[in-house]
C-alpha cells in the first residue's frame, strides 16, 4: 500500500491469470489455449501488414475486421464492437452497460474477472448459486436487477445452456441488459447471436483467443443491436481510440474469413476432448459434461490441489481453483492427443503410487 494510491486501489482484488511457467518439456494445459496454430491465412495477413504503414495509426473503427465478423454472423458492421481481447470488451461492457442502480447478477461459480470488474467499476453484484450439478437455474435470476451476465459454456465448469433457455430469460426481462460471454461456444454449444436480432437487451461477447488460436494477438468482439454497440463505442473512444493495432486487425480479419481452418481445428479439439473424458473416467475421475475446450474433473480419492502439484512436478500444468464447491476439481485444457496421453500417463502413475502407499500403510 502506498500513500499515492487512489482509494479504490486498496479495495481491488485483481484477477489471477493462469500460470505461464518456464519449464523444460512443459505440457501446458492450464490456460485453455488452442493446441493448434492460427490460420495460415491469418499469419500471412500479419506478415503483409508488417511494413512501413506501421508508422501510421491503425483504423480506429477496425472497419475491415468488423465487416468480416458481420458477414460471418449475418449482422451489420454497426452491430459489431471490437476490442483488445474479450477482457477489454467486457471491461467496457461492465462500465457502459452493467452499472445500474440495481444490482448485477452472475453465477456464483463463473469467470473470475466478473467480481474484479464489479469492484473496479463500483458495481453492486449478487452471485446467484448454481444447482448442485453446477448447471445454471435461470429461475434464480427472476429477481429485481439492473443487468445479468454469464458465460456460455460456463467457466470453469464447461457446462452449456441451450438457446431456448436464454431466449426465455431475455423475453422475461425486457428491461434488463443480458450479456452472454461466449468465449468457448465454438466447441459444441449454441451461440445466442441469432437472438440479438429479436431482443434489443442481448449482447454476445466472443474472443479469437480460443477457437481461432489467436490468444497472443488479443482480439475480442461483441454483437448486439446498435444502441448497445453505441454505448460501448462511446466508452472506448473515451478510453483508447486505437485498441487494435494494424497487425491485429489484419490477422483477425483473415482468421474470421478462414472458415475451413476454423472448422478443422475446433473439430480436432472436440474429438480430443471426448477421447480425454473417456480416459479420465477409466482412471476413476468424475468429469462434468463439457462444451468447451477444457474439462472439469475430480477424483473421489485424491485432493485436487495435491493432484495439481504432483502433475506440476512431472511438468504437466493444469488449473486448480481454491474456491468453495470446486476446490477438488481440476480444469484441464484440451491439448493435442499426444499431450493428453502424457497427462493420462502421469495421472495413472500418481494414482498407482498412491494406491501402493495405502497398501503399505
Amino acid at each position: 500500500m502506498s500513500k499515492y494510491w487512489s482509494p479504490i486501489v486498496s479495495e481491488l482484488k485483481p484477477y489471477v491469470a493462469g500460470e505461464q511457467p518456464k519449464i523444460t518439456n512443459l505440457i501446458k494445459l492450464n490456460t485453455n489455449e488452442n493446441p493448434y496454430g492460427p490460420s495460415p491465412k491469418a499469419l500471412a495477413a500479419i506478415r503483409d501488414a508488417a511494413d512501413e504503414r506501421l508508422r501510421l495509426y491503425p483504423d480506429p473503427a477496425s472497419t475491415a475486421l468488423r465487416d468480416s465478423i458481420a458477414r460471418l454472423h449475418g449482422v451489420t458492421a454497426d452491430e459489431v464492437f471490437v476490442g483488445n481481447g474479450s477482457d477489454e470488451v467486457l471491461a467496457h461492457v461492465f462500465n457502459g452497460l452493467l452499472k445500474h442502480e440495481k444490482p448485477l447478477l452472475y453465477p456464483d461459480i463463473t469467470y473470475s474477472f466478473y467480481p474484479t470488474y464489479s469492484l473496479l467499476y463500483g458495481i453492486e453484484a449478487v452471485e446467484v448459486p448454481l444447482r448442485d450439478d453446477f448447471t445454471i437455474d435461470f429461475s434464480e435470476f427472476d429477481r429485481d436487477c439492473g443487468a445479468i451476465i454469464f458465460p456460455n459454456p460456463n467457466a470453469p465448469t464447461g457446462i452449456a445452456v441451450n438457446r431456448e433457455a436464454i431466449e426465455r430469460l431475455a423475453a422475461s426481462k425486457p428491461d434488463t441488459v443480458i450479456v452472454i460471454d461466449e468465449a468457448y461456444v465454438d466447441f459444441g454449444a449454441e451461440t445466442a447471436i441469432p437472438l440479438t436480432r429479436k431482443y434489443p437487451n442481448i449482447l454476445v461477447v466472443h474472443t479469437l483467443s480460443k477457437s481461432r488460436s489467436l490468444a497472443g494477438l488479443r482480439v475480442g468482439f461483441a454483437i448486439g443491436q446498435r444502441p448497445l454497440i453505441d454505448a460501448l463505442e462511446r466508452v472506448k473512444d473515451s478510453f483508447n481510440s486505437y485498441p487494435l493495432d494494424r497487425l491485429a486487425q489484419a490477422g483477425a480479419a483473415a482468421a474470421m474469413e478462414d472458415v475451413d481452418w476454423f472448422e478443422l481445428c475446433r473439430r480436432k479439439v472436440m474429438t480430443s476432448r471426448d477421447r480425454l473424458v473417456v480416459s479420465l473416467e477409466r482412471l476413476g475421475f468424475e468429469v462434468l459434461p463439457s462444451h468447451a475446450n477444457f474439462v472439469f474433473a475430480r477424483h473421489p480419492d485424491r485432493d485436487g490441489a495435491e493432484l495439481q502439484a504432483e502433475l506440476r512436478a512431472r511438468s504437466v500444468i493444469v488449473r486448480h481453483f481454491k474456491k468453495p464447491r470446486i476446490d477438488q476439481y481440476l480444469r484441464i485444457s484440451i491439448g493435442t492427443d499426444e499431450e493428453c496421453d502424457v497427462l493420462i500417463e502421469a495421472l495413472a502413475d500418481i494414482l498407482a503410487r498412491n494406491s501402493q502407499l495405502k497398501e503399505r500403510i
